[in-house]
């Protein structure tokens, strides 16, 4: 159910490569990202917002504890994303209470300002690729505690790992670590139904149409599995054990406040628009 229909006038985005927008665009032509979408959906309800991303991808959560919060409380925001925890689930020692830990303290200290505070769980990765079944109850326990957290602190939380739609492959890009333009939008829409913004419902979290082509079966798919393999796990595997990350030598791409450029028609909010069109 939405949470709250509070007016806001600084909107800061805290996290890793979801937040920054990756999927959505490119590093030559910009990122976009459920962040940005959000942002421009605030804006057409909150005239003058002003938007900051401060999310760099490849962080993991104590990561961004550490670089991106206090800058996030300096800019004063009345409305707060923090999204964050998927490269940790992604490493060999995942620890669900360490990651919670450095999520609730964000979570804490961004509220205790005054900020309203938004985050979302995960879906489960194997309903995405089996090849990531090992994964699903590391998800299961964070989710647990991104709730609990969730609860103690008064912080909204998008479900939006529930519903069948997050296992349409059009919503993820080709590595299926993030999203689609289509989930960015789908993402978005969910904060903002969640957040309770006008023009907002629930049909984010309606199936897709049926795609114009079935989904690969048997050796297609295998072959799909494998080429995935080797063109986006096994260079991700690689970077890792010689303790590399993409986000190496980043920085946030909007640190500062500023105006958020709207269209001058309503955001796609309701039906198929949220799904269609990115």
């Amino acid at each position: 159910m939405p949470d709250t229909d509070a007016a806001y006038s600084r909107y800061v985005a805290l996290g890793d490569s979801q937040t920054e927008g990756l999927g959505d665009g490119d590093d030559v032509t910009g990122l976009r990202g459920f962040a940005d979408r959000l942002a421009e959906h605030l804006a057409h309800a909150n005239p003058g917002l002003s938007y900051a991303n401060l999310a760099v991808r490849g962080r993991l959560a104590a990561q961004v504890h550490a670089e991106q919060l206090a800058p996030a409380l300096a800019l004063r925001p009345d409305l707060a994303t923090v999204v964050a925890g998927v490269n940790d689930l992604l490493r060999p020692r995942f620890d669900a209470d360490h990651t919670a830990h450095h999520l609730e303290a964000m979570f804490a200290a961004l509220t205790t300002q005054g900020a309203h505070v938004a985050t979302l769980t995960f879906p489960d990765p194997a309903r995405i690729s089996p090849l990531a079944r090992p994964l699903t109850p590391r998800v299961i326990a964070l989710n647990e505690r991104i709730r609990e957290a969730a609860r103690r602190h008064g912080v909204t939380v998008a479900e939006t790992g529930h519903y069948p739609v997050v296992t349409d492959p059009r919503l993820w890009s080709h590595d299926r670590l993030h999203a689609s333009p289509i989930g960015h939008q789908r993402i978005a829409a969910a904060l903002a139904y969640t957040l309770n913004l006008p023009g907002t419902d629930d049909t984010w979290s309606h199936p897709l149409p049926p795609p114009a082509t079935p989904a690969p079966t048997g050796w297609r798919a295998a072959t799909d599995e494998l080429r995935w393999t080797a063109t986006f796990l096994g260079p991700w595997l690689t970077r890792r054990l010689r303790g590399r990350s993409s986000g190496d030598g980043r920085t946030a791409k909007r640190p500062r406040l500023g105006p958020v450029h709207v269209e001058t028609s309503e955001p796609r909010s309701r039906g198929e628009q949220v799904g269609e069109s990115p």
